[in-house]
């Protein structure tokens, strides 16, 4: 009787560093600030369904404390606007997010925030300010009940982080999504995917 076969011995499977994707692992030039609403017969499974539609339901999150690295760029969506996340590579840090294998760490900021009682709403919310020089910045994440709240938090929480710096800071930018549960659970989820690295 044969040995059942093992992850490492599948066709395609194999996660040694050299056949990782370019990239991998490293920052990009630019951070995509990605959001999606989801419903599903549980509150889980539609924050799953959510990750699925940004295409990082593949991925372990590892949740970081929000600060922009220098030379690096944020804005919504990704910058070709398509439904993947592609291994690409262009020069010593990729221009975007670099995918990896299933069940890799992703290392990124989200607000996510769902419900399972009908004629609720629910917001989340990722805010961004970014000093003028380039040297980095700040993300924020909340969740309501409204916009106006969510939006609401995020300034004031951009506004407290960056009162005492002596740089100067760009304007706030955020993306928003919201959802009402009118039967299942819903999720509304923003995420900013940094670097997919592996175990």
């Amino acid at each position: 009787m044969s040995a059942a076969p093992t992850a490492a011995s599948l066709p395609g499977a194999s996660r040694s560093p050299a056949d990782r994707p370019p990239g991998a692992g490293l920052v990009p030039l630019r951070l995509p600030v990605l959001g999606a609403t989801a419903s599903a017969r549980t509150r889980l499974a539609a924050f799953h369904r959510a990750l699925v539609a940004v295409g990082l339901g593949h991925y372990n999150l590892v949740r970081l404390s929000s600060v922009i690295p220098p030379g690096t760029d944020v804005g919504p969506g990704r910058s070709d606007q398509g439904p993947a996340l592609p291994a690409r590579w262009h020069g010593p840090r990729p221009d975007g997010f670099v995918d990896g294998f299933h069940g890799d760490r992703v290392y990124c900021v989200y607000a996510e925030h769902g419900t399972d009682v009908p004629g609720e709403e629910v917001w989340a919310g990722v805010g961004w300010v970014q000093r003028v020089d380039g040297q980095g910045g700040y993300f924020v994440e909340h969740h309501g009940a409204t916009a106006d709240e969510v939006r609401l938090e995020i300034r004031t929480s951009l506004a407290d982080m960056t009162e005492d710096e002596v740089p100067a800071f760009g304007p706030v930018e955020w993306v928003l999504e919201g959802v009402r549960c009118e039967r299942d659970p819903v999720c509304a989820l923003v995420v900013v995917p940094y670097a997919a690295v592996g175990w």
